[in-house]
């Protein structure tokens, strides 16, 4: 197998790293190194660089703001952010960009791909995620939520009526729209009756409130709907088929991680290996082994994300190779970040540095080797095992869809007692 680039993405990686060493200020020495005052003022000036030089939305079509780069290209510009400790964007542009931007290229109609890519790439429009309930996490297709559709007030039109409530819903308070999945036919069976609707979060009816983590940030939300309203063309895909909708949309968020997942990995493997040196752990034959098996899997990582970007390439959506790519790095992120915790020790509770580097649902390719940052990402780890489909359940889509293993157990003939 030849892993070399071909000479089209090694073009694309001399014009970003031009733009990178043009761009960001003099003494660079990584977005994890800013003062948290600082932050969030350069994240938001760095966001309007990258949309200036389309560099979000790389692989978008042109005619909505990206690029029409290919998603090789995608992987080449997540590599140089990672070497240049670079942000890619808002923490919301991974539900606005990866998860919804991508569905709407594939399900939506010309009018809502008109109305809302452009405004996801400008920034106008922030969105985030609303699929998980109190009652319907891993058992998703259990949901309450629902929308009716009804006519609006003044007789102009139709819209949908939305009751019900989200849980787990990140950075809801720093986003202006969701999009989520409501039950439209209370009759159908469990699967069939959902839609998936955008929705305005700026409206009466909806209610957000933060929930404090372990961690004491609140970037996860309750978002309540009572009586909250949207347009009647703010459904994507058919009425009452937003399973299949929702399934794509979770593909293609782990089709496109399954890529780009094991560069930033590997950055924070790096620092991790760092870290061991300079505190004369890395010559710890316990610790040098649980290094070395790190080493191995984010390896493993990078081809199997190699493969599933060669479906890319050939223009097919992720199928179930995204299901084992998400179970492979979460279940390694979160050895990796125990190994973390045990080279720093005591240290591990310092209260110093800011947030870790971009694993998943965080956006810091910079940060530093403090305590506190491998504190939060081996929290963050633990919600990675959960969040975008549980381990458990990936292991049941693998066995069934990949291994074809029936669904129930096949039942053992009875034994006559004599």
């Amino acid at each position: 197998m030849d892993l070399r680039y071909p000479p089209a993405a090694e073009a694309f990686r001399r014009e970003v790293r031009a733009i990178l060493q043009q761009d960001l200020p003099p003494g660079w020495r990584g977005y994890g190194a800013l003062p948290a005052e600082q932050a969030r003022e350069f994240l938001d000036a760095w966001r309007r660089k990258l949309h200036e030089r389309r560099l979000l939305g790389l692989t978008w079509p042109r005619e909505f703001g990206g690029a029409g780069r290919t998603a090789l290209e995608q992987v080449v510009l997540v590599e140089e952010l990672a070497r240049a400790g670079a942000p890619a964007g808002w923490p919301t542009d991974n539900f606005s960009i990866k998860m919804l931007g991508n569905t709407l290229l594939r399900f939506g109609t010309d009018a809502q791909q008109r109305a809302f890519l452009p405004p996801i790439l400008s920034g106008a429009h922030r969105w985030c995620q609303g699929f998980s309930e109190p009652g319907a996490g891993s058992d998703l297709a259990g949901l309450s939520t629902r929308a009716e559709l009804v006519n609006r007030g003044g007789g102009a039109g139709r819209e949908w009526r939305i009751n019900g409530q989200k849980i787990w819903t990140s950075n809801a308070k720093d986003a202006n729209w969701i999009f989520l999945l409501a039950r439209t036919d209370p009759h159908a069976s469990k699967h069939r009756g959902i839609s998936f609707l955008l929705c305005p979060l700026d409206q009466p009816g909806i209610d957000i409130r933060p929930i404090t983590m372990l961690t004491g940030q609140r970037e996860f939300n309750e978002v309540f709907f009572t009586d909250a309203r949207t347009e009647a063309g703010n459904v994507v895909g058919e009425v009452n088929q937003g399973w299949q909708v929702a399934t794509g949309l979770l593909a293609y968020e782990r089709g496109e991680e399954a890529a780009t997942n094991p560069i930033l990995f590997r950055h924070e493997l790096d620092r991790l290996v760092a870290m061991a040196t300079e505190r004369d752990r890395a010559g710890d034959p316990v610790i040098r082994e649980r290094l070395a098996w790190c080493y191995a899997r984010v390896e493993t990582m990078r081809f199997l994300g190699y493969r599933i970007l060669s479906e890319f390439l050939k223009g097919q959506p992720p199928g179930t190779d995204s299901s084992v790519s998400k179970l492979y790095w979460s279940e390694y992120h979160r050895v990796v970040t125990e190994l973390a915790v045990d080279v720093l020790g005591p240290d591990v509770l310092a209260p110093e540095g800011r947030a870790p580097l971009r694993t998943a649902r965080t956006d810091d390719p910079g940060a530093r080797n403090s305590s506190a940052s491998w504190l939060g990402a081996f929290y963050n780890a633990r919600a990675g095992t959960i969040y975008a489909g549980t381990s458990q359940i990936q292991r049941t889509i693998i066995a069934e869809r990949v291994l074809g293993l029936p669904k129930d157990p096949v039942p053992r003939p009875e034994i006559p007692l004599t």
